[in-house]
């Protein structure tokens, strides 16, 4: 059991090192190994926003802290073609999962379509509860200026 737990840990910390959406690294302090990633991520079915999520790496341990933070924008054309194609459900679609810990904790995000407010909002968030939280951060990109946006129809 301990060579399988011993083996996953390895296989983890070399697998983190090969994303290649990363822009930034950066040390959390010379006696710790803990690091701040930065990723890019493009959503996949309107790739005309991209996001950039931060999150804490521990290179060493079996889990990485479930802390995060996201910034997405409009970075390119956004069409009606792209926001009829995407999921309308209050919950929205997963466009990006990664895993966190050995132990079945993912760092997820959701975009969920406001239609109300012409947004896309996407949420990041922690799949297992820390500290009595399940840890959580939250970005928007309004439809206002594209393609996609559609005036409220007024009675």
């Amino acid at each position: 059991m301990w060579n399988k737990l011993m083996l996953a840990a390895m296989v983890t910390i070399m697998l983190s090192g090969c994303d290649n959406n990363e822009v930034g690294d950066v040390s959390l302090g010379l006696f710790t190994t803990k690091d701040i990633k930065i990723e890019v991520l493009a959503d996949p079915l309107v790739p005309g926003v991209t996001c950039h999520m931060s999150n804490i790496v521990a290179d060493l341990n079996l889990a990485d802290p479930s802390d995060m933070s996201i910034s997405c924008r409009q970075t390119g054309q956004i069409t009606a073609a792209m926001i009829d194609a995407i999921d309308k459900s209050k919950s929205g679609d997963v466009v990006f999962k990664k895993s966190k810990s050995i132990f079945f904790k993912s760092l997820k995000i959701r975009r969920i379509y406001d239609e109300t407010s012409q947004s896309l909002v996407y949420l990041a968030y922690s799949t297992k509860e820390t500290s009595g939280s399940y840890k959580h951060a939250m970005s928007t990109v309004p439809l206002w200026g594209t393609e996609a946006y559609q005036a409220p129809i007024k009675p």
